[in-house]
This record gives structure tokens, sequence and C-alpha cells, in this order.
């Protein structure tokens, strides 16, 4: 029986708290009766690097206790792989057939009641969120759970009618190895975080799990059902999604029975709060356009509420030492997708980095303080775009980085800030993020959460519902489309504008170049150091970083769309085919004038403005690299943009698509020697009007013949885009050979002598190919100058 001086906390799981021996003494009374776990990690480290934030929710796991004779065991149910099915027999044929997992093991104290007490101590004193698992990934040193250095937080520790809570302070010990657990720990040896662990009861049966369609818009739930007929699809897909049904499901406009309610975070300050606040906001209009009244709403966190508690869904304002994703997660029934609860971290240093990006536009500190409130409406603005993106996760929905092409259809796409140039070339912020929620997202929450009444065929309603889309011209393309790296949709991207890539390409480096003319001591307050110019010069000149990423995906792109067997008749969207060779032409003019020489120069007179940086600041990678130690080195900014533009432009899977783009029809696509060609004839006639745009020209001309010996010795992927490449390298060799006996500029001699070397020791020697490393942009993404969310 408890000891009577231990503390009772009577709940969802009864426990006892035994404060002289620092116990948790569980009743384990509910054997063979599945609820949920999840553990958290309720206060981090506060590295972006390290990756383990306050509040960072863990899995979602189906459990339950099982007892054998003085043994009580903690079980993973599994079900990934499972049989819906009515016979029993063939649910445990399928049970047995895959791998369950045994998370714990207690021993029995005593009997109580109908349970057993247990000592659940070393359960909640365990490192159940992978701390030391993380550190080592990430080099930061080997590190073990100090038990001596560790207790239960009986603050956060509590329980209620169907939800048990404990929390524990954790320490973990050994040698730091990296510089970023260094840069956040007071004592980096001794790492001390909190680690959080829910209890829950599961949801009824009440809620009804809706198809997953890879047009809707929605994550998906997937699982393996054995007991489906041998015609259908093994593997079955549900939307994740909350529980929301309508008062009267008949009536066109309803109250909820319940409304989804978010809590903010009460630490985050003014102007922020309110900022965050409408922006979450949004989506009642989302809500109300599919027939619900005041069904989403957005409050303040109670502060005797703990932001972890199941019973919240919570937008958390999370500090980290440097910038860093934004993050919508959920708590989720692993057997249906009911989002039991919605879990929003909004990295704090976001607002900060839109800041700096409006602070290179204008010369706001011109009159001095207070600076020009455009900056920090800009940043406001982009925070309560931010607030509605993280929530649309937390709420089921993927992104769409299609959405731009139809003129911002929705806050789950990255946008760019939206600057114009006005007729008198001043620059107009009105426009720099949208104010409310999409048109898309409008029609994800109508297939998601839409209540049919009763006698409507729901499978056939949500098909008009997609069908209804399709009709209107929304485009949905997702992350694995998108990225830069691999995808090959030529509207779907990150961080861009408009329908035509190209044409926002030019119209931003308008902007940029404005922008970049204006540049100087009025982009920064007094009392800063002037060095901190570099800083906010940054995003400036990188301004179309993210654009060329666009405009890149024309070039081998391919238009396609998630469609499915049935929609043949809708049209050429469905139709997997080249991006048209005028617009890949295009993209090839526009991402060449990125090498020009005049769009890489700085402003004359700039350099002479940023020092090196001062005593207590120093370089870090949100700055310029250099090759000039610690002055400001314009030529390597320039080489940074030079070699983003390249390696984007002849990236081998580009590359090996425009191949087989042309060999399947000559008229519809570029072949790739015209790329090349294009390439160095656009390098090799770069003006060079005066020195700097001169030493400008022969680092372009470097950079694209090092890119080329690159491609030409590629091991894996398409030979054909390597032999194009060495016949290149040949044809320019044999043309450098010419230009060397005619020249008579000792610079340009050296620098042709280099090239005709470099590109002579390949051909001669390909096996001892040593490529200088390359120099690389500072830190992008999310926003800035690489999630998600």
């Amino acid at each position: 029986m408890p000891n009577p001086e231990w503390k009772p906390f009577k709940g969802f799981f009864d426990f006892y708290w035994d404060g002289k021996e620092g116990k948790v003494w569980l009743v384990v009374d509910k054997f063979d009766q599945e609820f949920l776990y999840v553990h958290s990690l309720a206060a981090g480290i506060g590295s972006n690097d390290i990756g383990l934030d306050r509040s960072q929710l863990g899995d979602s796991k189906v459990v339950k206790f099982l007892r054998s004779g003085n043994k009580v065991l903690l079980m993973h149910i599994n079900y990934r792989f499972r049989a819906e099915s009515d016979n029993p027999n063939e649910r445990r044929s399928v049970a047995e057939a895959f791998a369950q997992s045994v998370l714990w093991g207690f021993k029995v104290h005593a009997p109580i009641g109908e349970g057993v007490l247990v000592d659940a101590t070393d359960f909640f004193l365990r490192d159940a969120h992978g701390v030391v698992r993380r550190l080592k990934q990430r080099k930061q040193g080997s590190y073990k759970l100090d038990k001596d250095r560790s207790a239960i937080y009986l603050e956060r520790t509590r329980n209620f009618p169907k939800n048990s809570e404990f929390e524990a302070i954790l320490t973990f010990t050994g040698e730091p190895q990296g510089a970023w657990v260094r840069s956040v720990a007071p004592t980096p040896d001794a790492v001390t975080v909190r680690q959080h662990h829910s209890f829950i009861e599961l949801p009824d049966d009440g809620y009804e799990p809706r198809v997953f369609d890879p047009r809707c818009g929605f994550f998906a739930l997937s699982f393996q059902d054995y007991a489906t007929p041998i015609e259908e699809p093994l593997t079955r897909r549900f939307i994740v999604r909350h529980r929301l049904k309508k008062k009267d499901p008949s009536a066109p406009v309803s109250e909820a029975v319940e409304p989804i309610v978010y809590y903010l975070d009460p630490g985050v300050p003014e102007p922020v709060r309110s900022a965050l606040l409408e922006g979450a906001s949004w989506w009642n209009q989302a809500f109300e356009a599919a027939g619900y009244r005041n069904a989403f709403q957005v409050k303040v966190l109670p502060d005797t509420a703990n932001p972890l508690d199941v019973r919240y869904n919570v937008i958390q304002w999370v500090h980290r030492s440097t910038r860093g994703w934004s993050y919508g997660s959920s708590v989720r029934d692993p057997r249906t997708g009911e989002i039991i609860k919605g879990h929003v971290l909004l990295g704090s240093l976001r607002v900060r980095q839109d800041f700096l990006i409006a602070q290179g536009l204008i010369p706001g500190y011109e009159d001095g303080e207070p600076p020009d409130p455009r900056m920090r409406e800009m940043a406001l603005a982009r925070l309560r775009q931010l607030s509605a993106h993280e929530v649309g996760h937390t709420l089921g929905l993927a992104h769409n980085f299609a959405a731009s092409y139809n003129d911002r259809a929705s806050v789950m796409d990255y946008p760019h800030p939206y600057i114009t140039l006005t007729p008198n070339g001043e620059l107009d912020f009105s426009q720099a993020y949208d104010d409310k929620i999409g048109a898309w997202d409008k029609r994800t929450i109508l297939y998601g959460y839409q209540d049919f009444p009763d006698g409507v065929d729901v499978d056939s309603a949500l098909q008009a519902i997609l069908h209804e889309n399709h009709q209107e011209g929304f485009l949905f393309i997702s992350d694995q489309d998108a990225r830069p790296a691999g995808g090959a949709h030529p509207y779907a991207h990150l961080w861009d504008n408009g329908t035509s890539p190209v044409e926002e390409l030019r119209r931003l480096s308008a902007v940029r170049a404005q922008a970049l003319k204006n540049f100087g001591l009025h982009n920064l307050p007094n009392g800063r150091p002037v060095a901190e110019l570099e800083r906010i010069l940054v995003p400036l000149y990188l301004a179309h970083r993210y654009q060329v990423e666009a405009v890149a995906k024309l070039i081998g792109g391919v238009h396609y769309s998630y469609t499915v067997k049935g929609w043949e008749t809708l049209g050429e969207q469905w139709q997997v085919r080249p991006v048209e060779r005028y617009l890949q032409a295009e993209a090839l003019d526009a991402l060449l004038e990125t090498l020009d020489t005049r769009f890489l120069s700085l402003p004359r007179g700039l350099e002479e403005l940023i020092p090196p940086q001062p005593i207590g600041y120093g370089r870090d990678r949100e700055l310029f690299p250099t090759h000039t130690a610690v002055v400001f080195d314009p030529l390597a900014a320039a080489e940074a943009s030079v070699q983003h533009t390249l390696d984007l432009l002849l990236q081998p899977e580009r590359l090996a698509r425009v191949v087989n783009q042309h060999a399947l029809d000559e008229s519809r696509s570029l072949s790739v020697p015209y790329v090349f060609d294009g390439l160095l004839s656009r390098v090799f006639e770069n003006p060079r009007n005066n020195p700097w745009e001169k030493a400008l020209a022969q680092m372009v001309e470097k950079k694209a013949v090092l890119k080329l010996i690159e491609t030409a010795s590629q091991k894996e992927g398409q030979p054909q885009v390597a032999a194009f490449a060495l016949m290149e390298l040949r044809k320019l060799r044999d043309w450098l050979e010419g230009e060397i006996e005619r020249e008579t500029d000792p610079e340009r001699l050296a620098h042709s002598q280099w090239l005709e070397w470099k590109i002579g020791r390949f051909l001669q020697h390909p096996e001892e190919l040593e490529l200088p490393s390359k120099i690389s942009l500072p830190a992008g993404s999310p926003i800035g100058c690489n999630h998600s969310g």
C-alpha cells in the first residue's frame, strides 16, 4: 500500500510522489487497455543546428500495460501493419507477424485496488527524447545521462481525468567536441534539459477517418491493411485532421459541436503577440467558407497551463542562439490520423531576419531614430503569414509550393517579400505579404473538414471538391517536387512570386539594383558599428538567390500534376510533358544575366564604407565569405553568387532531363550543347568596362571552367552529359591556346594560361583531378539571404 506520507495525484493513471526519496509510484490498473504515450522536450538546448528545441514533440505511440507475474511491461503496439477486420483471428495473425516493442519493464511493488503499484521513476528519468543520440549525430561530443544530476520536476508533473503528465530534469555529462553546444550551454560538459512524458486516453470511436487523395493538400496517415480484398491496394491512407462536426450538418452555416481552439504562448511580447494572434485567426475565414460559425478560435494560454498538456493546441515562441525554422507538428492518434493536439513552434529570431531584409531595402535611418516604420510593419506582416502557415500544418495541411503561380493562393507556400518599384523609383512595401487566408486554403479545409448531411455520398462529394479545384485552375505541388536540387516542376518553388519565374527574376533584379544604388550609412542606425553594414547588405545583394532557383527549374523542367486515373479528359494538366522550349531558352538567358559583371558589381565606394568587424563582434556564417581574412571581400561575394547560379544551371539531374527531352523531340527541348554554348558565350563576352568588371569577368570565367570540369568528371549520372562537357572543354582549350599566343595584357595572359593549364591537366590526367573547394553563400533559408515549415 502507498506510504501515507506520499502525495497522491488522482487522474487518468493515479500516482504518488515520494518526496523523501524523489520517486514516482505509478498505479497500473488498466491492463491490456490501449492509451497514447508521447514524450517531448520541455526545456531545450537552444541551438538551431543541434535541433533540440523547447517543447519539441516526440512520436505518438499507442501502448498498453501487460502483467506477467511480478513484472509489468509497457508494450508499443505496431499499428503500421494491421487487419481492419471483425475477425479476431485475422487481426491476431497480423499482430503476431510483425514485431512489437516493449518500451520498459516495471517490477510490481505491491497490489493496490484492482491494480499494482510500480516504481516508475527510472522510466521518467531516462533519455526518451534521444538527446545523447542527437548530440553524437551532430558531432557535439559523447554524452551520457548522469542520474545523480537528474530528478523528477514536480512543478510540471500533474494529473487530469484523461491525461497524466510527468516531467524530469535530466543532465547529460561528457566531453564537448563541437562549437554549437559550447555556444549555448554555460558549462558545456554538463547539458541540462527537461523531458516530458504524457499518458493520454485514446479518443472514442466517434471520429470518422477521411480518405487521402494526392490532390487534396493534406498530410497522410498510411498503414498496411491485410484485410483488404485482393483487388484493392494493401496500403490505406487517411488524411490527418482535427475532429470537427457541425451542430446542424444540414444547415449551410452552423456552429461546431466543439470548436478548435489554439492558445498562444503568453511569453510572446508585443507587437509580436498581436501579429501572431491575428495571423493564426485567419483560419477562421477558411472554416467559415466551409460552413462553420466561429469554429476556429485563438486565445492566450493561461499562465497556469502547461503548453505540453495534451488538452491545449498551442502556438509557442521558441528562442534559439541562431535563426532557424519554425515547425507545425501534432499529437495524432496513429490508428486513425485524428489530431489530438496541434503544436506550433515559432523561432523568435525569424522576425529579426525579416526586419534585416527590410533594413537593406531602404535607407530607413536617414532621419535618425526611430527607424522607418515600413521595416517593422513588413516584419510583422511576415509573422502573421508565418503564424497562419505553421498552424495550417497542425490542421493537417501540407505545403503547396505552386500557390504563388495562383496569385498567392495559399499561406502554405513560402513567400518572398513582394516589393515593387513606383514610377518615380521608390520602393513600395504595401504588397510585401498577404493579409488573409488563401483561396487554396479554403478549398483544402473544405475537403478535410466539411461536415456532410446524412444521405450525402461523402466519397462523391469529396471528388466533386477536387474536380472544382481543377476547374478553378488551382495547382498543388508539395515538398519533394519543389526543392531546387531534385524538383522538376516549373511552377513549384520556395520563396518565389508570380506566374513567370523569368519575369519575376528580372523584376526582382530591378528592385535589387535600385536598393543597392541607395545603400549606405542611412541603412544603419546611429550607434551601431559601421561594419554591421555588411550584415545588412547580405540579404539585399543576394535577394535574387531563390528566384534563381525557380528559373533554373524551367530548364529540363516537366509539367505534371498529382493526377489520378479518370481525369484524362480534363485537359493536358494531367499529362507529363517538358516545359516549352522557348521558356527554357528564356530561363537560360535570365540565369546568364546573373553572371553579368554589371549585375555582380556593387556600387563604387561601398567597399570604403565597410571596415573589418570590430572587437566583440567577429565574422560568422551570416556574412559574406572572404579570401581576404577579416577584410570585406566584394569579389568573394560575387563569386558565391556565381557559384550558386552555376551549380543550379549545371545540376547533373537537370542536364540529364535535357538529354532525354531532346532525344524524344528535338523541336520541343533545348540540348545540352546549347546550354553549354550559351553559358560560355555569355561568360567569355562579359562586359569589361573598368578594372573591377575585368576582375569580375575573369572570376566568372574561372568558375564556369571549373564547373565544366566537374561536370565532365562526374562518375555517376547521365554519361552523355559528361561527354558534352568534355567536348566543350577540348574546344575551349584549343581556343585558349590561340588567345595566349595573341595576348599582350599580362593580367589577361596569366588568366588565360591558368585556364588552359587547368583544362589541359584534366584532359591529360583526369585521374589526378583535384578541384578547389567551392565558396559558399551565407546562411539561407529560412529566408534571409537553407525545412519546415
